[in-house]
């Protein structure tokens, strides 16, 4: 009878885990949190903490929370938490980015960053102090459609671009909505319109200087929309139009017009949806999709990636604090007070 070989061991490389502490119940959790943690390897839910702490224990138990803390910081002073996600109000984002950083966590911020440039400055000095991982969550940006449309600019089939338009237009006409809050740091520019100005700068590949904007308010200023008109060194010209409640209830996209034709992008802020990739040259025009997986889980992956392996984040802070400047720049043009500095 011949012998059974011995089983050879193999070792299961480990998986590095990302310990998860969320500040506050906010609506906008389980879409980028609470979901995406369900596909990328490695992430745990550890704890929540909410003002309300009926609230809180409730979004635990009804998204798999480990366990409920007392207090914001209670949570950032966890030392079983690695990395915070930080969705509060805008004008709560720097104090508590701050205070998670110097506690020595990990911070995925909800867009904007901040109020205003000024935090943001100091959100990515603290950072580079504490040595630890500060992103925005510019989750559209993680899609490969946005590669797919920085690959067409790059290869020069529409030629060199002359103008640049991007849009981000939803109905939400609740007044009493935290967005439309001043002492919140809310606004139209701030809540929808720093994707729109993130999108030109990133199509444009350059800063853009602001040339004319126009708000229309909600209340003392707090825009409901806004249109601002920009210029480039290189001679092209760009535009964004956003909005929270206004005639335009719903437009999402990109425009680029090219020396040789034209690239649009219907909806690439949220593509998993649905989205539209049009492009028009001297070879013809064609439409195309780029399906893949929910903007949130590649962004949740990317996260999980810069602070376990060290790979470059595609949103660094350098990034995110020049877009803040162009949001307080067409602030500044509108003719409306900066968000914070009140």
């Amino acid at each position: 009878m011949m012998p059974v070989p011995a089983r050879t061991k193999v070792r299961a490389m480990a998986i590095p885990l990302l310990r998860f502490g969320l500040l506050g119940a906010a609506r906008i959790a389980p879409l980028a949190l609470v979901r995406p943690a369900r596909a990328v390897e490695g992430i745990v839910l550890e704890a929540v903490a909410a003002r309300d702490g009926a609230r809180a224990r409730k979004f635990a138990a009804k998204h798999g929370f480990a366990r409920v803390l007392d207090s914001y910081a209670a949570l950032i002073a966890d030392p079983a938490i690695d990395a915070i996600y930080n969705p509060l109000p805008n004008s709560l984002h720097a104090e508590w980015t701050i205070r998670a950083l110097e506690a020595g966590k990990h911070v995925l911020c909800e867009k904007p960053l901040a109020s205003n440039a000024a935090e943001s400055e100091r959100m990515a000095e603290a950072a580079k102090r504490s040595g630890r991982v500060l992103m925005e969550a510019f989750h559209y940006r993680f899609h490969p459609l946005m590669a797919r449309v920085l690959g067409i600019l790059a290869s020069g089939e529409i030629g060199q671009v002359r103008r640049i338009e991007t849009a981000m237009c939803i109905p939400l006409p609740l007044p009493n909505d935290i967005r439309y809050r001043l002492e919140l740091s809310g606004g139209a520019t701030m809540d929808v319109g720093c994707y729109a100005i993130h999108m030109l700068r990133t199509v444009a590949g350059e800063e853009p200087e602001v040339v004319s904007a126009r708000a229309k308010l909600s209340s003392p200023g707090v825009d409901r929309a806004m249109e601002a008109e920009f210029r480039f060194a290189s001679g092209a010209t760009g535009r964004i139009e956003c909005s929270l409640f206004s005639r335009r209830l719903l437009k999402l996209g990109i425009v680029v017009h090219g020396e040789k034709g034209e690239l649009r992008v219907l909806n690439a802020t949220i593509p998993q949806l649905f989205h539209r990739l049009r492009v028009k040259s001297e070879r013809g025009e064609r439409s195309e999709q780029v399906p893949s997986e929910a903007t949130y889980v590649h962004q949740l992956r990317a996260f999980k990636s810069v602070v376990c392996e060290g790979t470059q984040p595609l949103i660094p802070l350098h990034d995110s604090v020049a877009n803040m400047r162009v949001i307080d720049a067409v602030y500044r043009a509108a003719g409306l007070p900066l968000r914070g500095m009140g």
